[in-house]
Parts: structure tokens; sequence; C-alpha cells
């Protein structure tokens, strides 16, 4: 994500474009919708919608209407309707596209109770939204001071100025109900402003804040991903993934997201598997499974009086010899089926190049033998000393 200013300057440094995340694209920023009908001009007589979407601190939109009918485009900044006063947001989204976006997050373009936007923000309007803006990061470290004398058990994760500058919003986590009411007392005698305390989960703080993940690219939450849905764990034994919370747990301290993405290819392809506690019986005793591979398709077993020693066995034959036990016959040893697959392998896998060896660069220096023949040349050549 990036716009056409954020491209990669001199020596290959980004060059960024230096609006902090407000550029006029509308490119660089959480959450963007690319305007894929910006090209297409409208039929003759039709008139163009009159919402706009608009974004404000982070990742918040909402949806205004443009009953002055301003000629609005993509990064201009407005000032829209609040409760009380006017907020400053900036426009990221205008034409038939808004309708698409209101039909998807389930609001009513036919309302009369959505908010309306007044005009385009004067350079007034903007200095004083930057002047608030610049004195959230020191309001909200007072605030967190605040509630740890308090003894509140609770986060102030963010917090964002209305336009005007006379409403502040905290946002905040907790694991249980919070009593703020005296801590509400003291921001507003402290800072002036109205307050405002919403509860956030974990998931949204996250969203909120951005990161950048294990992976090393940004958080889906805070570029694309809208929605969240519920994770378990067992979506990771699905996937075989080891079951440690350092690894399957996501910034927010929640399951990770992604957990989610390829589920479904992995319980398609486990429909025609057979189950993990299978039993084979055989002449030589019961071989339990061990380890599974679904994208090779297969299986490794081991008897049970010998559990270290494992075979190694295809889907197709395991099916086989649970249809053979279902008929109350065991077959002979899971040798003569593993035997199968290491003629198979040995076929498949060949090292034609000769550099997989894990210990290639670790071989020994070679000692310098021309220094040592040197020394012994000199040596023949001392006179001997007399005794």
């Amino acid at each position: 994500m990036g716009c056409n200013s954020c491209s990669t300057g001199k020596d290959g440094q980004p060059r960024g474009c230096k609006n902090n995340g407000t550029c006029g694209t509308d490119s660089c920023n959480k959450l963007t919708v690319f305007d894929w009908l910006s090209n297409m001009s409208l039929p003759s007589g039709s008139q163009p919608f009159d919402c706009a979407e608009v974004r404000f601190k982070n990742s918040r939109k909402e949806f205004f209407r443009n009953t002055e009918n301003l000629s609005l485009s993509i990064g201009d900044i407005v000032a829209t309707q609040a409760k009380s006063g006017h907020d400053i947001g900036i426009v990221t989204l205008t034409g038939e596209l808004v309708k698409v976006q209101m039909k998807r997050k389930k609001v009513s373009d036919s309302e009369e109770e959505i908010p309306k936007i007044y005009r385009k923000a004067t350079q007034k309007d903007i200095d004083k939204w930057q002047k608030c803006r610049d004195k959230e990061e020191e309001i909200k470290k007072r605030s967190r001071e605040m509630a740890i004398l308090l003894k509140l058990q609770m986060k102030i994760s963010d917090v964002e100025f209305q336009g005007d500058g006379s409403k502040a919003t905290f946002y905040y986590t907790a694991e249980e109900r919070v009593d703020f009411r005296q801590l509400i007392k003291d921001m507003a005698k402290a800072f002036g402003i109205r307050i405002e305390m919403r509860q956030i989960g974990y998931r949204q703080e996250a969203q909120r804040l951005g990161g950048i993940g294990s992976c090393g690219r940004e958080l889906c939450c805070s570029t694309w991903l809208s929605d969240f849905r519920s994770v378990s764990t067992s979506a990771a034994r699905y996937q075989q993934l080891s079951l440690n919370p350092q690894k399957l747990a996501g910034q927010c301290g929640k399951l990770k997201c992604c957990l989610n993405y390829e589920l479904d290819l992995y319980l398609e392809a486990l429909e025609d598997f057979p189950s993990l506690d299978s039993k084979l019986l055989t002449e030589k005793g019961i071989a339990f499974c061990q380890k599974t591979d679904i994208f090779k398709g297969l299986l490794w077993f081991s008897y049970k009086n010998d559990p270290s020693n494992w075979h190694v066995l295809s889907k197709e034959q395991v099916h086989e010899i649970l249809d053979s036990n279902k008929r109350k016959k065991p077959v002979a040893s899971l040798e003569e089926f593993a035997a199968e697959n290491i003629e198979e392998e040995e076929l498949i896998f060949e090292n034609v190049v000769g550099q997989d060896s894990l210990t290639r660069f670790d071989r020994p220096k070679r000692k310098n033998k021309g220094r040592k023949n040197k020394k012994r040349r000199n040596n023949r050549k001392r006179p001997a000393k007399n005794a």
C-alpha cells in the first residue's frame, strides 16, 4: 500500500509523502477502498449519489450526506456534523461505490438520521484540528497516570479529539467492568473538555494502533481486514501446528486471524483422510498413527510394542488395511506396504545438484603446508652446533 509520492527515492530509500497518513490520494491509509468506478461516467439524466465516506483518526469511517451539493473528491478535508459541534475528517470515497459500502455495512441510504457534511474545511479549521491532534499523546500519557493513581484495572490505548477540540474520546481495554466516574471528573477538570469513554476489545486495539506482524507485513486488521471472526485452537490442530501460545498469538494477545485463512483447504483435504485414531490390525500386532502429511497424503504408523520404529504408508494403503480389518482379516505386516513407498521415494527424490548437505559449509580449513616445508628447509641449511 502506498501512494505515488510514497515511491522509492534516492539510493533505494523510501521517499515518503511526509503527510503522516493523510495524503491526498488516500492510498497509504488503513482499510483503504479502491474506487474502481472513478473513471466511469454516469448515464445521462442520472444524479450522483449524495453520500460520501469520511475517515477520521485511524480506521474509523462514517457515512455523511452531501446536502450542500459540494464538489467532493477523495482526499478533501471536510467539516462534518457531530452530536455537539463539528468534526474534521478526510473524504475516502464518493459516488456510486459509497452505496455499495453502505449496503455492505448495513446502513440504509434512505435514513434521515445520516449526518451531514457542512462544508469543506477552511485553513482555520485545519490548524485547530492539527493542534488538537498534537496534544493527544501528552493527554494519553497523563490520563494513564490518573488511572494508575486511582488503581483502575484498565488500559487507555488511544485518544481521539473531535475536530473543534471540544470533546475527546478515550479508548480503553479492560478484563472486567470498571467504575471510571472519578476518572472522568479528574480528566474533565484537568483538560477542560468533554470526556467520552469507549471500551474496545484487544483485536480492535491492535486494529487502531497498527504494527508489524511476525510475517514481516502490516497487521491484517489495520490494513484490509474489517470483520473479526472467532479463532479457536482447533484451527491449529487441523493444520498440525504446535500449540505454542507465543507463536499462535498475535500482537493483540489473541489467536492470529490468519489461522482461519487456509483452514477450509485443510478441512477439504482431511475429508478423505483416515482418522488419526485409526488402529491397524496386523499379524505382528496393533499399529497406531504417529504422524500425517496432508500435502503428500502419507501417514506414519508404529507398532504398539515398538513405538520408536515408524513405517510410512499412503492414505490409500491405510484405507485398504482398514477395509481388510473390517472383514476381520489382519494384514501380514506394515513393512510390506512401507517397502513400496520407499522405492517410490527413491525414484522421485534425487539429489541432482549435490548441494543439499547442511554441513557443506562446515568443512575444516586446509592447513598451510607451504610454511611447514619452508621451516624444514631452513632447519636443514643451519650448521650443526659443536658440542
